[in-house]
Formats: C-alpha cells, sequence, structure tokens
C-alpha cells in the first residue's frame, strides 16, 4: 500500500487587534476570557469589520508560495455547531479564496502543488479541567477571532520525510515575512494531514501501454490540530500502520477526523469526517466581497523581503560558502541578518566570508547577546594565533629545549608538569601571539621522540 498525504494547516498571524474587532490578539497566557468583545464573542446585532493588516498579509504569504492572486475575493460563513465558536458559524472563505494555485519546492527537488490559502478566524479554545473529582470542559475565548491563515495542500505527499521539509519550509517562509513567529508550543502554527493508503499497482488500457493513474482512494482521515513536528511524523505512521491493518482485512477505514493522543501514542476518533455540504457555506453578508487591482497587489508584494531558499543561493555564490553552511545560516532571518553584518565589518578587518561563516557556524553563537564587532575582534584574534606556520614554532620549539636541558630532563624522568614551563618560554621568545594547544602538541611531540 501506498501513503496518500494531504496537508492543511493553519498559521495565526500577529497582527495586533483581532480578524474582525478591535480586541488585542497578543492573547498567550492572558487571563481566560480577557480579551473579548460582542464581535468575538457573537453577541447579538455586532457588526465584523475586516483586518486590513491580516487580508494584505495573507495575500503576501500566497505570493511567496508562488499563487495567483484572484483580482476577486470574498468571505463566506461555515457554519458547524461547536461549544468553542460562539457565533454557531466562522466567517472563512469557500469558493473565492485570496490565493489559488502555489507551490514549495523540497530539498529533494520534488515540488508540492498548494491549492489555496485563505483567510478565516480563529476559534475559542476548549480546556478540559477536573473540577471536585467530576470531569468538566471550559472554553477561553481570548483565541476567537485570531486571524488565521490555512494553507491547503493537493494529496502529493507519501512519506514523512518529505512532510517535514515541507512544514519547515513553510514555517520558515512565515517566519521571513514576519507575518507570525510560527511558534507551535504556543499554537501558532497547526498541522493538520490527511491520510489515506492506495494500492502500489498501476492498471494498462487493454489497447496501449499508456498507465493509467490510479484514482485517488475513496475515504481520508483527517488528524487534527497537531502543534509538533515530531507529532505530526508519529500521527502518520501510526495511521499508516493502522489503515494497512483494516485494508488487509479487506475493510475500509472509516471517513473521519481523529486526534493525536501523545499519551498513548495513538491517534483517537473525534467526530465523522464532514463534507463541503455539511458545512452550508454561504456568502458573509455582513462584509462585501474584496477587489484588486494590479497597482495595490504589486505594492504588497514589493514588501515580499528575499525569501530563504533564494537568499541561500545567493550566498553560496555572493560568499563563496558551502551550500551546507548556506543552509544554516539562512535558517533564521536574523541569523542571515547577523551574518551579512559581520562580512560587512570583517571585509574592513581583511577577514574573508568564509571564516565568518566558519567562526559563527563551529562557535554557535549565541547572535542574541553577541556583537557583530565582537566576532570579528575574535577572529582577528585567532587568525594572528594562525600566522606562524608549523615550521617556524618547531624552530623556537628547538631553540628552546636546546637551551632548557633539565626541564627537558625533569619532563623526560616522568615530572609532566614541566611541559608548562617550556611552554612559557616558547611564548616568551616568540615575537607573536601562538595558540597554546599548538605550542603544547608540538613540544610533546619532540619531547617523546
Amino acid at each position: 500500500m501506498k501513503p496518500v498525504i494531504g496537508l492543511e494547516v493553519h498559521v495565526e498571524l500577529k497582527t495586533k487587534s483581532k480578524m474582525f474587532c478591535g480586541c488585542s490578539a497578543d492573547y498567550f497566557g492572558k487571563k481566560p476570557n480577557t480579551h473579548t468583545c460582542p464581535v468575538c464573542l457573537g453577541l447579538p446585532g455586532a457588526l465584523p469589520v475586516p483586518n486590513k493588516t491580516a487580508i494584505e498579509w495573507c495575500v503576501m504569504l500566497g505570493m511567496a508560495l508562488d499563487c495567483n492572486i484572484p483580482l476577486f475575493s470574498k468571505f463566506d460563513r461555515k457554519n458547524y455547531f461547536y461549544p468553542d465558536l460562539a457565533k454557531g458559524y466562522q466567517i472563512s472563505q469557500y469558493d473565492e479564496p485570496f490565493c489559488l494555485k502555489g507551490s514549495i519546492k523540497l530539498g529533494s527537488g520534488k515540488t508540492i502543488r498548494i491549492t489555496r490559502v485563505h483567510m478565516e478566524e480563529d476559534t475559542g479554545k476548549l480546556i478540559h479541567e477536573n473540577v471536585n473529582g467530576q470531569g468538566i470542559t471550559l472554553i477561553d475565548f481570548n483565541r476567537s477571532g485570531v486571524p488565521l491563515v490555512e494553507i491547503v495542500t493537493e494529496p502529493d505527499f507519501d512519506n514523512t520525510k518529505d512532510v517535514l521539509d515541507y512544514l519547515k519550509k513553510l514555517q520558515q517562509i512565515a517566519r521571513y515575512l514576519d507575518i507570525s513567529n510560527a511558534d507551535m508550543e504556543k499554537g501558532d502554527m497547526r498541522l493538520e494531514p490527511n491520510i489515506s493508503l492506495r494500492s502500489n499497482t498501476t492498471n494498462t488500457t487493454n489497447n496501449t501501454n499508456q498507465q493509467i493513474t490510479n484514482k485517488l482512494p475513496n475515504y481520508k482521515v483527517e488528524v487534527k490540530n497537531i502543534n509538533s513536528f515530531r507529532f505530526v511524523e508519529k500521527a502518520i505512521a501510526f495511521e499508516i500502520k493502522r489503515q494497512t491493518e483494516i485494508i488487509e482485512k479487506k475493510g475500509i477505514p472509516v471517513q473521519e477526523t481523529r486526534g493525536w493522543d501523545e499519551n498513548k501514542q495513538k491517534t483517537v476518533t473525534q467526530r465523522v469526517k464532514e463534507e463541503a455540504s455539511d458545512y452550508r457555506y454561504f456568502p458573509e453578508p455582513d462584509i462585501p466581497p474584496i477587489r484588486w487591482n494590479d497597482k495595490k497587489l504589486l505594492m504588497i508584494k514589493k514588501q515580499i523581503p528575499e525569501l530563504p531558499d533564494t537568499k541561500k543561493r545567493r550566498f553560496q555564490k555572493q560568499y563563496n560558502i558551502s551550500q551546507y553552511d548556506a543552509e544554516i545560516l539562512t535558517r533564521e532571518k536574523t541569523l542571515a541578518d547577523f551574518y551579512e553584518t559581520c562580512v560587512n565589518d570583517g571585509q574592513k578587518a581583511n577577514l574573508t566570508a568564509k571564516q565568518v561563516s566558519n567562526y559563527i557556524i563551529n562557535k554557535k553563537i549565541d547572535i542574541e547577546s553577541t556583537l557583530p564587532a565582537e566576532i570579528i575582534k575574535n577572529i582577528k584574534a585567532l587568525t594572528i594565533y594562525l600566522r606562524i606556520d608549523e615550521s617556524e614554532i618547531k624552530k623556537i620549539v628547538e631553540r628552546v629545549l636546546n637551551e632548557n636541558k633539565n626541564a627537558v630532563g625533569d619532563y623526560r624522568n616522568g615530572k609532566v608538569s614541566a611541559v608548562q614551563y617550556l611552554i612559557g618560554k616558547v611564548l616568551m621568545v616568540s615575537k607573536e601571539k601562538l595558540e597554546v594547544s599548538r605550542v603544547k602538541k608540538i613540544l610533546e611531540e619532540k619531547l617523546n621522540d
């Protein structure tokens, strides 16, 4: 059996206010139900007002993912009844989303097709507690109405390695655009794989040898709200095993929504999966359609910074560093910017970009607590150590050994500490700063010869 996997990823935008009201969107860690108003609580008569910045950020993300941006778009009501949805419906997008038909190219060279990128509002958060020995569920509406972008792929994945590569690239792009922290521990980025299995075999027509692509399976299982790369990998592996066992017994897995239970290391049933018709979508009557023009879209496009893959290729070419080094230095935009500042400062001190990259990567520099000037100073100190070649150091060592026969004798008679005395003598004779470890190594080689 071959896995067929598609992904839905929800990314919370870090706007100051919520999607359709003026409440603060900075809800994480705040006292429950303190960031709410009649709009995000769905009270009668309250009307939504779209967040302009959130919409533009959604479009910017779509552009960064090579999507087409239709000139006409609208919001829709997605109707379902669940405790964390105060209005009884979610303002989302159905048939006219902001972004369509994009793609991401993976490190393996495979292209993952993106079906759509659309805008919606987040729901409240259910909190399961035990009060007086009784299990109860509480609701915190602070998150309700926070701007949420959903990125939906085609079912182009057949292994978890590609899934993880895609998710990390998507997280990296959102952070480069500075539209989301994409911090999964805080729920900024939530992962929902759709998993099914199909036969590995392919069919051929009777008249020709042309292969017919297998149709997609007639079911899919969605695992909701996973907040960890490691958990999504485990959930997919578990589902493949679970579904394989069902199919091998001539059964068909139920099309349903499941959740990942980390304690039990398994997925668990949540509800039978709905179809689009179950949500009774219809255009949101309180929000006019959104119409774009080329001038406005060009203004948004100009706000997109150099993206990770482009920056990585430029670093390799401009700074003559390896693909491996460029990949490390561009993982975070802050690190890439720090590196370029160090390179520019280093050029004034006759340091190469390669020297700077080697130091930052090998020393695992904390850029939050280290200034570029400090990096340059440290690299210069190291280059002074390395300026004297091995043969010159050996000459100095020979001289010191000839002039300090007693210390040599002490060392060879078992007094190991005598080497420290000899190191000191070498450093005194040398007119340049020497790296102590190099001096010690050469001395010990001579003394033990």
